[in-house]
């Protein structure tokens, strides 16, 4: 019987897993700043910075390590190592963005631009820890805080499920919504899922603005070298919690809007003999 319940929480999870994102990335997380306005980039951790050289012209690039040190991390190791060279932009959309890093882009199968990487996945760095959340889950933002950082996981881990947290689960797919949630306490939830960590509301460390360079992905944590530079104003707000935004362009804007504008095919890659090549990213010491 435990494994039939697991096979159908399995099923339960992916019916509603979209709710739960849907719903986590709207109301029920506080933002660091409303979207119109930049985010202030604190200096205790200073700024990094490295330009784009392409065959069109040169984007210049503040790299925040201290809102996604891993983000910032990664992209510095591969630009070091040559990785980046020889691609170019597969993916451009007027009043969107320019997305580029794969290295699929260096062969001659259009077919398979999109799809590459450095061969390994890390996770988002989109949110920080805010306030510690205590006590009987009473509000839809707890609750849904609650299905995503305690439900969610242990559901996706465990052998052998609590059966009254599944019962929660097939619940919340009934009604489809987060009221089965409520009447419990956080410490309840904590206890029967084992977890040993306190939970902490989550605060959005940045919106994607425009000219804000954010890692490109297939979902959740998901990472690897794809990025995209936003080029709608103010920004993409849909896209908030989804991406990792860890850095700005500076200066060559124009170059981006260039990149943005070049003849493309049905599916947004730029027609063979129009593309933007990124000839190396030079990093830069300021």
């Amino acid at each position: 019987m435990l494994k039939t319940y697991q096979k159908i929480a399995l099923t339960t999870l992916v019916l509603i897993f979209s709710f739960s994102l849907l719903n986590c990335q709207t109301d029920g997380f506080k933002r660091a700043e409303d979207a119109k306005e930049e985010i202030k980039v604190k200096r205790e951790v200073p700024p990094k910075y490295a330009t784009i050289v392409t065959n069109l012209g040169e984007i210049e690039l503040e790299l925040w390590p201290n809102l996604a040190p891993k983000t910032v991390d990664n992209f510095i190791k591969l630009a070091g190592e040559g990785f980046y060279d020889k691609t170019y932009f597969h993916r451009v959309i007027p009043d969107f963005m320019i997305q580029g890093g794969d290295p699929n882009t260096k062969d001659d199968d259009r077919g398979n631009d999109g799809q590459g990487g450095p061969g390994y996945r890390f996770e988002d760095e989109c949110y920080g820890p805010g306030e510690k959340v205590t006590g009987e889950v009473k509000d839809e933002e707890t609750a849904i805080l609650v299905w995503t950082e305690i439900i969610i996981p242990y559901m996706q881990s465990a052998k052998d499920p609590q059966k009254d947290i599944f019962d929660i689960v097939q619940q919340v797919q009934t009604q489809n919504g987060p009221e089965p949630i409520y009447g419990k306490t956080v410490e309840w939830y904590l206890q029967r899922t084992g977890r040993t960590d306190d939970l902490y509301t989550k605060v959005l460390l940045a919106p994607v603005l425009y000219s804000y360079i954010c890692m490109a992905n297939s979902g959740p944590n998901t990472n690897g070298s794809q990025f995209f530079i936003v080029t709608k104003k103010p920004g993409t707000p849909w896209l908030d919690g989804k991406h990792t935004v860890f850095g700005k362009v500076t200066s060559g804007l124009e170059v981006v809007h260039e990149i943005e504008n070049l003849p493309r095919d049905k599916s947004d890659n730029p027609l063979v003999g129009n593309q933007a090549f990124i000839n190396s990213i030079r990093l830069e010491k300021k």
